[in-house]
């Protein structure tokens, strides 16, 4: 059995109001379909499903995606968000879409928030 490694910050409240970095990759690194990329643009787009979630800034690319999510009265851990998110667009599309884990980058000040959404601006450059 696959063992996966816990690399969330030790007694961090994840539930807290704030700004969130998250990464997450598609399944075994394979390419979106055009299908698939559209679908998760949409959903993307309206958190709305989710209370207290509001979309910060985001880069959809053919196998991973980028989005800086901000909790404010949210009732929901981030892990929780991210969950309901990749099963969300994984059972749309019909298949498995992600891989089992993320990547997060908890945002603790305006500088950050900067320099985060310049890496993300940029991503597809680097990519």
């Amino acid at each position: 059995m696959k063992v996966i490694k816990n690399i969330r910050l030790k007694n961090y409240d994840y539930s807290c109001d704030g700004h969130y970095f998250v990464t997450i990759a598609s399944n075994n690194r394979e390419r979106f379909s055009e299908f698939e990329l559209g679908l998760i643009k949409n959903q993307i787009n309206d958190f709305s499903w989710i209370r207290g979630i509001e979309l910060d800034f985001h880069i959809l690319m053919n196998d991973h995606l980028h989005m800086i999510l901000v909790l404010a009265g949210c009732e929901l851990k981030l892990g929780e968000v991210v969950r309901r998110f990749k099963a969300r667009t994984s059972r749309m599309a019909g298949k498995k879409l992600w891989q089992p884990n993320y990547y997060e980058h908890v945002i603790r000040d305006e500088k950050a928030l900067m320099k985060i959404r310049e890496y993300i601006q940029n991503n597809p450059i680097m990519d």
